[in-house]
C-alpha cells in the first residue's frame, strides 16, 4: 500500500517509519526512568541504614544535613518528625512510579508521581547544588514532564486497555 512522506496511508490510517518512531519515541525514556525509580526504591527499602531514624547513611541524618539550605525547610521538618515511615513512603512511591512507568499503566499518573518525587527531592536534597545543574533531581523532574504530557503509547497497558475498549464498543 502506498504511503505519503509522513506515513499517512490512502485509507487515513497512519503507518510508516515516522509513525512507528513517533509511537515509540518515549519508550527509552520510560524504560530509563522506570528502571531507575524501581532500583532507587528497592535500594531504599532494603537499606537498614537508610531507614534508621538517625546515624550515618540514614534518611534522618540526610534531612538534618540539608534542612537549613533547603528551599522548603517545612517539608524537611515534616520528614524529620518521623523519618522511618517517610523513608518507606519515598521508597514505596519510587517502586510504584517505576513499575507504572515500565508497564505503562496509569502512565500519566505514574509520571506525575515521579515528577512530584523529583520536585520534592530537588527542593530539599539537591537545592544547594551550585551550579544548579549539578543536582540530578532537576534533570529527573524535566525528564518526567514529557511522560506527564503524553502518557505512554505502545507498548503499554494503557494503550492495550484503550484498544480493548474501542473493540468492545
Amino acid at each position: 500500500m502506498a504511503h505519503t512522506v509522513d506515513g499517512e496511508r490512502p485509507d487515513g490510517r497512519r503507518g510508516g517509519r515516522r509513525a512507528v518512531a513517533a509511537r515509540y519515541a518515549l519508550l527509552p525514556l520510560r524504560v530509563f526512568l522506570g528502571v531507575t525509580f524501581v532500583y532507587a526504591g528497592l535500594d531504599k527499602l532494603t537499606d537498614a541504614r537508610f531507614l534508621a531514624a538517625s546515624g550515618p547513611g540514614s534518611l534522618g541524618e540526610l534531612m538534618r544535613s540539608v534542612r537549613d539550605g533547603s528551599a522548603v525547610p517545612w517539608l524537611v521538618d515534616q520528614a524529620l518528625r518521623d523519618p522511618v515511615p517517610f523513608g518507606y513512603a519515598i521508597g514505596a512511591g519510587e517502586v510504584a512510579v517505576g513499575l507504572g512507568t515500565l508497564v505503562g499503566l496509569l502512565a500519566r499518573v505514574a509520571a506525575a508521581g515521579g515528577a512530584l518525587i523529583s520536585l520534592s527531592l530537588w527542593l530539599t536534597v539537591t537545592w544547594q547544588s551550585d551550579p544548579y545543574y549539578y543536582g540530578n533531581d532537576l534533570a529527573y523532574l524535566m525528564a518526567w514532564l514529557p511522560l506527564v504530557l503524553a502518557g505512554a503509547s505502545a507498548p503499554s497497558a494503557d494503550a492495550a486497555l484503550a484498544a480493548r475498549r474501542r473493540r468492545t464498543r
